[in-house]
């Protein structure tokens, strides 16, 4: 059993009452001198309890056949047989390859870009010029999925989007987009950095500010130049941060972007094959035959990955670059 001092300067356990006792009361404290700061927190901290931890229970809906006149315990226990139903349906390799591929070409591209994005507005020093620009980038973060939607229909409708005219105006057939498969992985990938970069590169801004100035004024009296100042010092303090987010980006691969994906795609059977991810396989599943124990079965398969990912990620985070490790 572990023993650290106390402030009173003697050893108490670990998990004594003491112990507690001395925890409980500088959270309190805490709380008193930092009232505002937890009332703003309140409604995540909320909202994460209800839609969190209350629905842990609802978990061994994926081992029932449900009911909803039974009630959560009264349900015949049928085991496993919710996942072989998915396992065995032709749609599991399909929406969970899928869901991979695309979180990681979202995971790769968006933080490259962000990454990249914070290192050049870093050297910008025209302060008016670096606001206009920060306030651009940041403007697609806070459109709707649905308003990109009608965007992205003006660019590659059949008839009247832009694409398609360019195409004809230098001899080039045109594509009906919305009936062809291929390239939509490309389309979502470049819609999903458009529209996130800007807030990732604040990120990245927000860590460089807090790197030492001394540091650079050290490496201009070596003669260092922009470049080797930013390869030097900015990128190797920036990873840590950058390692970080991509742990907790790596944690909800298996999570696709449900807003994006609907939003875009809806309900275009012929865009399945490269763009139907779990969550909106299981939004369909549960609309249209109405069994929330295959939906929960399917749903608890996604969080179990996820859960063997982050951990998994943060392994070898920690074995090859610990400062970079969640924990």
């Amino acid at each position: 059993m572990s023993q650290i001092p106390d402030r009173n300067n003697f050893i108490v356990t670990t998990n004594s009452p003491i112990r507690m006792q001395i925890m409980k009361v500088n959270f309190l404290s805490d709380i008193r001198m930092n009232k505002s700061s937890y009332f703003v927190a309140l409604p995540a901290i909320l909202y994460t309890f209800l839609f969190g931890y209350l629905t842990y229970p609802y978990l061994i809906i994926a081992f029932q056949r449900f009911d909803y006149r039974k009630g959560l315990f009264s349900n015949q226990w049928i085991g496993l047989e919710n996942f072989k139903f998915f396992f065995k349906s032709s749609d599991a390799f399909t929406v969970t390859w899928n869901t991979i591929k695309l979180n990681f070409l979202f995971i790769f591209f968006g933080t490259l870009f962000s990454f990249a994005l914070a290192l050049v507005l870093n050297e910008l020093r025209s302060k008016w010029f670096l606001r206009i620009n920060q306030s651009i980038m940041l403007f697609p973060y806070y459109l709707s999925w649905v308003v990109v939607s009608y965007m992205l229909y003006g660019l590659f409708s059949m008839e009247l989007g832009i694409v398609n005219r360019v195409l004809k105006y230098i001899g080039v057939t045109a594509v009906n987009w919305y009936a062809t498969a291929t390239p939509w992985p490309i389309i979502l990938t470049v819609m999903r950095v458009w529209k996130g970069s800007g807030i990732g590169a604040i990120i990245y801004l927000a860590a460089i500010a807090s790197i030492d100035e001394q540091l650079y004024d050290a490496a201009k009296i070596d003669g260092a130049t922009r470049w080797q100042q930013c390869k030097a010092i900015t990128i190797p303090l920036l990873m840590p941060t950058m390692i970080i987010l991509t742990l907790l980006s790596i944690g909800k691969i298996m999570y696709g972007d449900f807003g994006m994906i609907y939003a875009l795609i809806d309900d275009n059977g012929v865009l399945y094959p490269t763009t139907d991810v779990i969550d909106t396989y299981i939004f369909r599943y549960l609309r249209k035959l109405g069994d929330p124990s295959e939906a929960m079965a399917i749903g608890l398969f996604q969080s179990a990955i996820g859960f063997i990912m982050v951990f998994g990620s943060n392994w070898i985070a920690r074995v090859y670059y610990e400062q970079g490790a969640l924990y």
